[in-house]
């Protein structure tokens, strides 16, 4: 007998048991099962997802890749042999979810010990049913009531595919779980396999790293508490002879914004598996009787276009399906924050003297940073007393909020909810409230420490007072930073085998807060920041609106930074800012134009200090500001192409957006130095439609005399364009407008 579901893909905040509103849902065919050979095929984009159950009534990978045929069917996995008596069939057969027992050696998606010291777990088929578009499909230790239920949805447009795991305990007893992943991805058999991932640090963040895979394993991960910029938790493994727009890529992330892992293996036979979910590093999840955890979702997808196609599908993941407001998203408003302007010297006159200055260049939102609350005049003190300083603020937010409301602006705030300083009133009165070792130092970051957001007196106390804040003043964003990673994780008020818990409970109870926030205050947007790029997952997305890439806003290395982040999300959740020149980071000097042309591949904020431009430097910026709403839903929402990467010391940098309509495409090039007078080289654009005309205009800069002032796609992409670009750090943009077919 074969049965189809009706599936439906919904985002984080639908599905997870934080959620607090509905989600649309769009129905689709994509789930298959065959009840007669337990076989499960998902269909989805151009892509087929096949598992099944397999004679010894384990999960097995049958197949993912390219879209395969219907007439093509569905044939029950058969567990590998094994190798030898070192390697045996656990070890070889690409398992959907392993648990760790019996001789299993890979990476294992599960490990529990339970109070008698067993630790071995075999975890085979029940039963499977779909409920609201997830498919699950439950296992079961041979004896012990431990169940392990596997769900399963799909994204029709995409064909991603996002997976989790809920352990359920019914044995009667508590037991620790020592490792728990969300899902193992099996890849086809081979050794020509290429794993691209992130890197960074403060500062330096995103950077591309391109390695083969080999034999053994490679640990992609933070230990760090919170999501980190050390490894983001994303992948993409693609064959040797792929491109940025050809050949084959499975790619996925984890929607998880504490301490995680991502293992890619490669085993005994040349399998390939990657295997993602908590860090276990330090861990060891207390589950009560009856009690169930569920892991995070994780995603993943496959193309045969390319590098670039599998950042394009899921940045269409991320825009349609995971922000919260999906597929309706707003437009990021172009927004000045007055913190590189002011610092912590902020009051009342200074900050709408900005605020005036940033309306006429045309800003729609203001944020005023750091240094508005409690005895908050440097970061040595005040964070933790969310008050606001009657000294800077004699008559509290509302006569500076009516002044950026009457210049036409929403007005924004910098909050830092997790941290307390020492020095606070606060911490005086429950320094018990920090992340902590009884007895032991607590090692201060920034001035600061974490404070223990697992404890539900903390979560409360967060909670009330951004509500409070956001109920008193018309507040329409916040700011939400997170300036140090944890260090001694400990939760004393709890009983030692569960303080380890606090890795789980804290990410929960900060989802929680964002959920509960947004449930009571719908209009309020949210940006995840910390220290720049080190909150940025596939879960925190799905709460906030905006994400904060690096402190670093240097316009040249902001290229490579933004080069790297969009491997993985969208231009549309981008922030980057214009700021001075030279900058703190390099102290290089590059234009305004060049900065602005930077900046307006993203979502484009001003950070700059106006007070110190000069009138030709404000009506520069006016301009590009009324360029940049011109094609803000392209640089948004479009398709990305990355024509040139600015890294392995390049001398150019080309991206170019499309809409989705194909109606009109902007490109941006750069150039770090020219040299021996060579041109520079022409640039061929990608993703037009080849039969439309396409108009072109200059946004800032000059194509050679000989081009066209209109044109088909076809022309665009294979005749290309050339751009008169000279000198050091130099940069022009253009707009091609569809006119006609």
């Amino acid at each position: 007998m074969h049965r189809r579901f009706a599936a439906r893909f919904c985002s984080f905040a639908c599905l997870a048991s934080l959620a607090t509103t509905a989600c649309a849902q769009r129905p689709t065919d994509a789930i298959h099962v065959d009840d007669v050979s337990h076989v499960f095929r998902i269909d989805a984009g151009d892509m087929t997802y096949e598992f099944g159950v397999n004679e010894d009534k384990r999960l097995q990978t049958i197949y993912w890749g390219e879209h395969l045929s219907e007439k093509d069917h569905p044939q029950s996995p058969k567990a590998s042999q094994g190798m030898s008596s070192f390697d045996s069939s656990r070890n070889t057969t690409p398992q959907e979810f392993g648990a760790w027992g019996g001789g299993l050696y890979v990476e294992p998606d599960l490990k529990i010990t339970f109070p008698d010291g067993n630790r071995d777990l075999d975890l085979r088929y029940v039963s499977h049913s779909m409920h609201d578009g997830v498919l699950s499909v439950q296992m079961k230790d041979i004896s012990l009531t431990v169940v392990v239920t596997l769900q399963y949805k799909v994204d029709d447009a995409t064909g991603i595919v996002g997976r989790r795991a809920l352990i359920e305990n019914g044995t009667g007893k508590p037991f620790i779980i020592e490792s728990a992943s969300s899902a193992t991805w099996n890849l086809p058999r081979g050794t020509n396999y290429i794993l691209r991932y992130l890197s960074g640090r403060w500062a330096g963040e995103w950077t591309v790293n391109d390695q083969n895979v080999k034999p053994g394993k490679t640990i992609l991960e933070s230990r760090r508490g919170t999501t980190g910029a050390q490894n983001n938790p994303w992948f993409s493994i693609r064959r040797n002879d792929t491109t940025e727009e050809n050949g084959e890529v499975w790619f996925g992330g984890l929607a998880w914004g504490g301490s995680w892992q991502i293992a890619v293996e490669q085993d005994a036979v040349q399998q390939v598996r990657v295997t993602g979910g908590y860090n276990p590093f330090d861990f060891g999840y207390h589950l009560k009787a009856g009690a169930t955890l569920e892991t995070p979702w994780f995603y993943a997808g496959h193309t045969s276009h390319g590098l670039g196609d599998a950042s394009r599908r899921m940045h269409r993941l991320e825009m349609d399906t995971l922000v919260p407001h999906a597929p309706h998203e707003k437009l990021r408003p172009v927004l000045y924050n007055s913190w590189e302007a002011t610092e912590f010297k902020v009051d009342e006159a200074g900050q709408e003297a900005l605020a005036e200055k940033a309306a006429a260049i045309g800003a729609e939102r203001f944020v005023m940073d750091d240094g508005w609350f409690g005895a908050r005049n440097n970061d040595h003190a005040g964070l933790g007393d969310w008050t606001v300083n009657p000294q800077k603020f004699p008559n509290g937010l509302k006569p500076l909020i009516d002044k950026v409301h009457s210049l036409h602006m929403d007005f924004g705030l910098w909050v830092e909810p997790e941290m307390v300083n020492p020095d606070s009133d606060l911490y005086r009165k429950h320094p018990d409230w920090a992340l902590n070792f009884s007895g032991r130092p607590r090692t201060e970051g920034r001035n600061q420490l974490v404070l223990n957001l697992a404890r539900e007196d903390v979560r409360q106390y967060v909670f009330t007072f951004l509500d409070k804040l956001l109920t008193e003043n018309d507040i329409a964003f916040l700011k939400w930073d997170y300036n140090r990673n944890w260090s001694e994780p400990g939760w004393p008020a709890v009983a030692p085998e569960e303080q380890k818990n606090v890795y789980v409970d804290f990410i929960h109870n900060f989802y929680g807060i964002l959920a509960e926030l947004r449930k009571k205050h719908p209009n309020v947007e949210i940006e995840s920041c910390s220290g720049g790029g080190s909150r940025v997952d596939l879960g925190v997305i799905g709460l906030t609106d905006e994400v904060w890439p690096s402190d670093n806003t240097d316009a040249f290395d902001r290229l490579r930074i933004q080069n790297g982040f969009t491997q993985a999300y969208a231009p549309g959740i981008m922030m980057a800012w214009v700021t001075d020149s030279p900058t703190w980071v390099n102290q290089r000097t590059l234009s305004l134009p060049y900065r602005f042309l930077s900046s307006m591949q993203g979502s484009l904020g001003i950070g700059a200090n106006l007070t110190k431009f000069t009138p030709e430097e404000l009506n520069t910026s006016q301009k590009m500001i009324a360029e940049y709403k011109n094609i803000r839903e392209t640089a948004q929402r479009g398709e990305l192409y990355r024509l040139v990467y600015p890294t392995d010391g390049s001398e150019e940098a080309v991206t170019e957006s499309v809409s989705r309509d194909k109606q009109q495409a902007v490109l941006f090039t750069f150039l770090h130095s020219s040299t021996e007078l060579y041109p520079y080289p022409r640039v061929f654009l990608r993703g037009l439609d080849p039969d439309r005309i396409y108009s072109l205009s200059s946004i800032y800069g000059k194509a050679s005399d000989e081009t066209p002032a209109s044109a088909t796609g076809s022309y665009w992409m294979h005749h290309g364009i050339n751009i008169e670009l000279r000198g050091d750090f130099q940069a022009a943009a253009f707009v091609l407008q569809g006119v006609s077919h």
